[in-house]
């Protein structure tokens, strides 16, 4: 071997050893990482990384079944939720290729018995993009407690919601709808004349090697299934049962980490659909939504260029789930947990960070635990030093949804002190948000308080005068108050500007702000844009509708969320754009 040759070799074995090293530092941030979230009791499961197309990091954290202390591995089998959808998309891309469907048909061209009134103007583009206008089954009073146990036909369910009246002008809005995707199932069920999984088998699991991937159903016994489990107190309880024949094509398969890096992997090739079919796949209709994806631009750390991300999250009893492609860079972040409500997307964001050299925001603490051990076995006096102290350390979150729920445990478990005093704790944390006071005055009336409740359902209805839920209350309590017109704050242009840019509150729906001179306008997905108007230099509220926004400073002083109250509820987002 010549000198030249040994020379060009050792710089190749060189470079070969500092791209593994590299890897591996990465790979070893990425696993510190998300043992800070497993010690914090926010993860429970899978995860898969890929830098420029190769794994660079697969690992399983926690149980799989806590029943039997088996633990969570890359080839565990979780339940997907939506990331189903872009499987279901798949299917008709490629009967669209097949000649046997067109996007822009009417869906009563290839289902005659669907109510015409309603399916003449719904196109099959419009039920993958979630535009429809179809009702969403899953939002519907009482679903979850009175319908998702019961199995059903496809053919059955789909009269749950087929005579409704459409919500829009298919095509004009977004409306994630669960409804729209189960219609696909039956669409493709009618074109092939077999069963939606037999076409996922022979069409995309097969080809692929895709074995640890398949409909989940309850009765088979499947081999390294992961038992879905929800947070209840300090510990867990077994999710509630769903018929998986509810979920269908919107939401009912099953799969690995590893399986999900094949799907990622053939979808920059042509075996399943072509290049064209691709392009029509991932681009984005109405607010970022494409053909069973999300698709948008996203800043990672403090890179001042945006990477476009195809991604989709899932969520279904006892599971949520997160997959995330950067086709730039064949970057992929494939997240699968089992105890239900993970921060994911905290979770990707950090992984991204890692990936592209960015410091990480290190995960806070929730103090829920520790202010529920503390209520229940400490003074008064002493529950108040320690959240004091937990208030004060940046290390911790404190969330004001988090406290509420907890405080609603400990009212529902009839403990009336603790919960008064987890809900005083709250009001002082959280002194202008009007939810505090209602939730108090609900703990003071069931305690025979009634004069309290009063005072804090007037303050809760003097912050929010559209507080119909407290009207009602006082009202009840021999004290209506006639609904007065909201303060109003001036509130600086310079300020007004720091709160521009896009919130996300769940995968597929996000508030976007928007500044006009001394107005904030915020347009939510699929609705229209409306004014929000300043009660405080960091609370707004609609006039429209009755919520309300309040937007959230990180540490450096910098506007990072945003939090939506309404109908009793605290919605936080984080601040992507």
């Amino acid at each position: 071997m010549n000198a030249r040759i040994r020379i060009g070799l050792a710089i190749g074995l060189l470079l070969l050893s500092h791209g593994l090293s590299f890897a591996q530092t990465k790979a070893a941030k990425i696993d510190d990482l998300v043992r800070q979230y497993v010690d914090n009791k926010q993860f429970n499961g899978t995860i898969l990384v890929a830098e420029k197309g190769q794994v660079i990091f697969k690992k399983g954290y926690g149980m799989a079944n806590m029943e039997w202390a088996i633990a969570n591995t890359p080839d565990t089998r979780f339940r997907l939720g939506s990331i189903t959808k872009q499987f279901t998309a798949m299917l008709i891309m490629q009967l669209v290729e097949q000649g046997k469907l067109k996007l822009t048909d009417p869906i009563t061209t290839y289902l005659p018995d669907y109510p015409k009134a309603t399916g003449d103007k719904i196109t099959t583009h419009h039920l993958l993009t979630h535009t429809a206008g179809i009702p969403n089954y899953t939002s519907f009073p009482g679903f979850f407690e009175n319908q998702s146990r019961e199995p059903s036909t496809p053919t059955a369910f789909v009269k749950k919601f087929q005579d409704m009246p459409l919500e829009f002008e298919p095509g004009s809005k977004f409306s994630y709808s669960n409804s729209g995707y189960f219609l696909l199932g039956v669409l493709i069920e009618k074109l092939t004349g077999k069963p939606y999984a037999q076409v996922l088998q022979e069409n995309i699991l097969s080809p692929l090697q895709m074995k640890d991937t398949g409909y989940d159903l309850f009765a088979p016994i499947m081999p390294k299934r992961a038992a879905g489990y929800e947070k209840a107190g300090g510990s867990y309880i077994n999710a509630p049962y769903l018929d998986m024949s509810i979920p269908y094509a919107a939401g009912s398969l099953y799969s690995t980490v590893e399986d999900l890096y094949k799907w990622d992997q053939a979808l920059y090739t042509d075996k399943l659909v072509s290049a064209k079919g691709k392009t029509a796949m991932f681009t984005p209709f109405r607010d970022g939504y494409a053909y069973g994806w999300g698709v948008g631009k996203t800043k990672v750390g403090d890179r001042k260029d945006s990477l476009l991300v195809i991604g989709h999250g899932g969520g279904i009893n006892g599971f949520n789930t997160d997959i995330s492609r950067l086709p730039q860079d064949k970057q992929l972040v494939v997240l699968l947990n089992n105890t239900g409500g993970a921060p994911l997307g905290d979770m990707r964001r950090n992984i991204l960070r890692i990936l592209y050299d960015q410091p990480v925001q290190a995960p806070k603490k929730p103090i829920v635990d520790l202010l529920r051990q503390s209520a229940l076995t400490d003074p008064v006096a002493t529950v108040r030093q320690k959240f004091a102290g937990w208030r004060a350390n940046k290390a911790y979150d404190v969330s004001e949804e988090a406290i509420n729920s907890l405080g609603y445990e400990l009212l529902g478990s009839k403990k009336l002190t603790e919960a008064i005093t987890v809900f005083d704790l709250n009001a002082e944390a959280f002194p202008t948000s009007f939810n505090v006071y209602d939730s108090r005055g609900e703990a003071y009336l069931a305690a025979g308080d009634k004069a309290q409740a009063i005072r804090d359902y007037k303050k809760s209805v003097e912050l929010n005068p559209k507080n119909t839920g407290g009207l009602a209350k006082l009202a009840e309590l021999g004290q209506p108050v006639a609904a007065a017109a909201p303060t109003t704050a001036t509130v600086d242009s310079t300020v007004l500007a720091s709160y521009v840019g896009e919130y996300q509150l769940a995968p597929s729906f996000s508030i976007k702000v928007t500044q006009q001179g001394s107005r904030l306008l915020a347009q939510a997905t699929g609705q229209e844009q409306f004014e929000i108007f300043a009660q405080s230099p960091t609370e707004f509220y609609y006039k429209v509708v009755d919520a309300q926004v309040s937007f959230v400073k990180n540490d450096k002083g910098e506007v990072d969320g945003m939090v939506l109250h309404q109908g009793g509820r605290n919605i936080p987002g984080k601040r992507v754009k």
